[in-house]
């Protein structure tokens, strides 16, 4: 079974990564198809982060997953706060009974580099330019992104709403301490591995 990582990160909350190698036949046996997806890749993806959902957490009510109009997933009454995110062959999933989560996962690639004025600030690009380590770029749009997943409601600017103070760790792992809105600190957290950034982060509410 390519359950790639997996992380208890506190007493509630787990966060794992799953290499997709497995046919829609596989996923379809323990997972529902909750909405008609055409494209075959996007739909394995579907499968494969929902069947990680029960992977981490075995009584998680997966026919009870509602979209929001940001298209965010969650649940009613907020029984798991669950972020879900998908690049290529890989989903990776985090899930708290206390805490709301974000997550994202980001295959390394020169393409971020060509849009850093779309989402980032300049002195954020400074920071960038100043943090010397490599492939930095792909880590704070994930970071980002992350941020975005963990707020769940449209209207976030990636460059006004979400403010990068510091990068503190090396090529590898690290924490970005942010700010959203000006009002909220963040501490997001960053792992490379198999070509791929994991990002996450968590707040009580």
């Amino acid at each position: 079974m390519p359950l790639v990582y997996q992380q208890n990160i506190n007493a509630v909350t787990k966060m794992g990564v799953w290499h997709i190698t497995e046919p829609e036949s596989f996923f379809l046996k323990e997972v529902p198809l909750q909405k008609e997806i055409t494209h075959p890749h996007k739909r394995l993806q579907h499968l494969a982060g929902r069947f990680l959902l029960k992977e981490l957490y075995p009584d998680f009510p997966l026919t009870l997953i509602k979209i929001a109009e940001t298209r965010k997933p969650f649940l009613e009454n907020d029984l798991f706060h669950f972020s879900i995110s998908h690049c290529g062959a890989y989903a990776a999933v985090i899930v708290s009974k206390t805490y709301r989560a974000g997550v994202d996962i980001e295959q390394q690639t020169g393409k971020v580099q060509t849009i850093v004025h779309k989402f980032l600030t300049a002195e954020e690009q400074q920071l960038l330019h100043n943090a010397g380590i490599d492939k930095t770029a792909t880590v704070l749009w994930s970071v980002k992104e992350s941020v975005y997943k963990w707020k769940g409601s449209g209207g976030v600017d990636f460059r006004k709403h979400i403010n990068i103070q510091s990068v503190k760790g090396n090529a590898d792992e690290g924490v970005v301490h942010c700010m959203f809105d000006n009002t909220i600190p963040l501490h997001v957290h960053y792992l490379f591995f198999n070509g791929n950034f994991l990002t996450w982060v968590l707040t009580l509410q």
